[in-house]
């Protein structure tokens, strides 16, 4: 099983990754895209790198606004996956910009 982040190592991590908030029961960071077919196509991108991942978000999606949100469901909280995620999310968001 994967461990825990306590509130202090999910600050500490947090402060790498823009826009994300949270604490060890979940992280989140929403995101406006330019259209809803922008917004579609970086969903449809990180479902590609979830599924590489194996690992997960939690994914809303509103016109052009997207929320996502990461937790190891079967830890209970936020691990070391959601912020490798976090990441990888970011690195999305920032190309469809």
């Amino acid at each position: 099983m994967t461990d825990l982040l306590t509130a202090e190592a999910v600050r500490e991590k947090l402060g790498g990754l823009a826009d994300w908030t949270g604490d060890p029961t979940r992280i989140s960071r929403t995101v406006e895209l330019g259209s809803f077919p922008a917004a579609i196509a970086v969903v449809d991108r990180v479902a590609e790198v979830a599924e590489r991942l194996d690992h997960h978000p939690d994914i809303d999606i509103r016109w052009r606004t997207v929320t996502f949100r990461c937790v190891t469901h079967s830890a209970g909280g936020v691990t070391d996956r959601d912020v490798e995620l976090a990441r990888q999310i970011d690195d999305i968001v920032r190309s469809a910009r």
